[in-house]
């Protein structure tokens, strides 16, 4: 194809990355209590006595140390080294192992929990820090939460991992990730998030335990959690993987088809690639039911991490299968982006509603609103275009 579309598609997301990165740099940074605010509105007003997630921290820490490693701005590796240093001193637990979910804005725990989710972000953006700075105690940190994972959370009977477990990694009776989630044992975003982690530590620790972990999530997702009639992922199971919801996620659909198949390269096992290969583009017409005629990616509202996975997992498509509609719908979920959630030259808006007017009330910054989904969109599609 004319390879002039793929160029101006590249500039605009390096333009975009470096637009949203310094906004992150400029309004987040804690000056008196240390790492980052926990909220800062649409306004770009900063709650200072916001509590401070385990999510953003390491999405921060993820993000900077992979923009670092793309184009080596010494002010990225400054932040990812703060948000290092930050969570080893006030979200690590070093009696029981494992990160705390949530401090309080000095920095003292205010949610003990061990949610597995949070700890999978941990390992994987701690992957992605040894990438920029190599260093022994990263590493041991990311080995340590892998170990107790597989110890307290995966599953030996049924495989998986089970969703929480106390600050002592005992069991919990509330599992649940946010309000809005069911409690129940097992989830399709937790393992989402889990083989992502495992993937990206396997990257700088190829460990033949963690590869088996690999390969047992990628049977996870075949047997259990892709459902093998619609290509949808269910969402929410109990121990034994009986299926507990009838909802489905596009925004999940199309973030999976891209980090499954790297999953499975990543292992360099034939096998898997050419299974997920195919389960990819299944997965991406799956999701491909939630896009309208104006580009976007919408359940009842367009929220802004979908758009950003769109993005890569349509590309993928069209990498995976050559066929140039794929492409297309990649550059048309960046268009809906600017023409909807992109705010100023900063942060994006968190979504919008039908008539296209922002979601009043939610933040820019917070407990799950971060660089991460926006910010990994950019990278990847610039590595993959450059490539």
């Amino acid at each position: 194809m004319d390879p002039a579309p793929l160029a101006t598609f590249r500039a605009e997301l390096t333009t975009e990355l470096s637009g949203i990165l310094d906004w992150w740099m400029t309004y987040t940074v804690d000056q008196e209590h240390g790492g980052f605010y926990g909220k800062v509105d649409n306004d770009n007003i900063a709650d200072t006595q916001a509590e401070k997630g385990l999510v953003l921290n390491a999405r921060i820490l993820y993000t900077f140390s992979s923009a670092y490693s793309l184009n080596g701005k010494k002010a990225y590796l400054t932040i990812a080294q703060r948000a290092f240093d930050y969570l080893i001193t006030h979200f690590l637990d070093t009696e029981y192992g494992g990160f705390y979910w949530a401090v309080d804005f000095t920095g003292k725990p205010s949610a003990s929990k061990k949610q597995v989710y949070g700890q999978a972000f941990v390992i994987y953006a701690l992957a992605e820090y040894i990438k920029i700075a190599p260093n022994e105690k990263a590493l041991d940190l990311a080995k340590n939460t892998f170990e107790l994972l597989e110890q307290y959370s995966f599953d030996p009977v049924n495989t998986g991992y089970v969703e929480a477990l106390s600050r002592t990694w005992e069991a919990l009776e509330d599992l649940r990730l946010s309000d809005k989630d069911r409690n129940e044992k097992k989830s399709m975003n937790t393992h989402l998030h889990v083989i992502e982690a495992y993937t990206n530590l396997y990257t700088v620790w190829p460990d033949n335990k963690l590869k088996q972990a690999i390969k047992k999530l990628l049977s996870n997702f075949k047997d259990h959690i892709i459902d093998k009639s619609s290509y949808h992922l269910q969402l929410f199971f109990a121990e034994n993987w009986e299926v507990r919801s009838n909802t489905f996620s596009f925004g999940h659909d199309i973030e999976a088809a891209w980090l499954l198949l790297e999953s499975a390269t990543v292992l360099k096992d034939e096998g898997e690639i050419r299974a997920f290969q195919k389960l990819a583009l299944q997965l991406t017409e799956a999701a491909a039911e939630g896009l309208a005629e104006d580009g976007g990616l919408w359940e009842e509202e367009a929220h802004w991490w979908p758009q950003a996975e769109a993005m890569v997992g349509f590309l993928n498509a069209w990498q995976n299968s050559a066929d140039i509609r794929y492409f297309q719908q990649s550059v048309q979920s960046w268009s809906f982006i600017k023409r909807h959630l992109k705010n100023d030259k900063g942060e994006w808006h968190w979504g919008v509603h039908r008539d296209y007017t922002p979601m009043a009330g939610e933040d820019k910054a917070g407990f799950w609103k971060c660089p991460y989904h926006n910010g990994r969109a950019c990278i990847e599609i610039i590595k993959r275009l450059s490539a």
